[in-house]
């Protein structure tokens, strides 16, 4: 699941997971980075599911930076939806349930309500409730990719340091000349 899904674009017209999103925060190895993994699952789902589409998963993060980081990695990814909690002040029967459609945000997209304490839908008309966040895909931020701000190389400085310290290693490394770190021509 981390490392994306391999469907093809637009093929499925609703997802369900119980219980198994949430284990993408896991960093079981050094190579497991949980952004990464849930930006490449979210974002492979977004592009295999039909617009319009829906997906609900079913997860029980450890801590509110653990939803909060589900929840954005999915609103990047350009779905739109929210957290729907079932038994909010309940400790033994909270569920939560991030609710998804793929697209921009419409009338007919509006997520559901949870159940209550006495098991009936809750309809709590509260607009500033944290649990439902909607983003436009117009209102998205995506960060720009870090610009190199030595565009000539690493020069010849840097080359020279990097033979010393691979000789100091024990590394056979080749003589320093008056063509080490030379710029090539553009012919070559």
């Amino acid at each position: 699941m981390g490392q994306g899904l391999g469907l093809r674009p637009g093929v499925i017209d609703g997802a369900i997971s119980i219980s198994a999103v949430q284990w993408l925060c896991n960093a079981d190895k050094s190579s497991h980075e949980p952004r990464l993994r849930l930006k490449a699952f979210f974002g492979s789902l977004y592009r295999c599911l039909a617009r319009g589409a829906r997906a609900v998963f079913q997860v029980y993060p450890e801590s509110i930076a653990q939803r909060e980081l589900i929840l954005s990695s999915a609103m990047r990814a350009g779905f739109a939806g929210g957290v729907v909690v079932d038994y909010p002040h309940s400790s033994k029967s909270r569920k939560e349930y991030l609710v998804l459609s793929c697209g921009p945000p419409s009338v007919s997209s509006a997520v559901p309500s949870g159940k209550g304490e006495d098991g009936e839908s809750a309809s709590d008309d509260s607009s500033g409730d944290e649990d439902n966040q909607t983003v436009s895909i117009s209102d998205r931020h995506r960060p720009k990719k870090k610009q190199k701000l030595n565009k000539r190389g690493k020069g010849r400085e840097w080359v020279l340091r990097k033979k010393d310290q691979m000789r100091r290693k024990g590394n056979a490394v080749p003589p320093d000349s008056k063509y080490t770190a030379r710029k090539r021509k553009s012919r070559f």
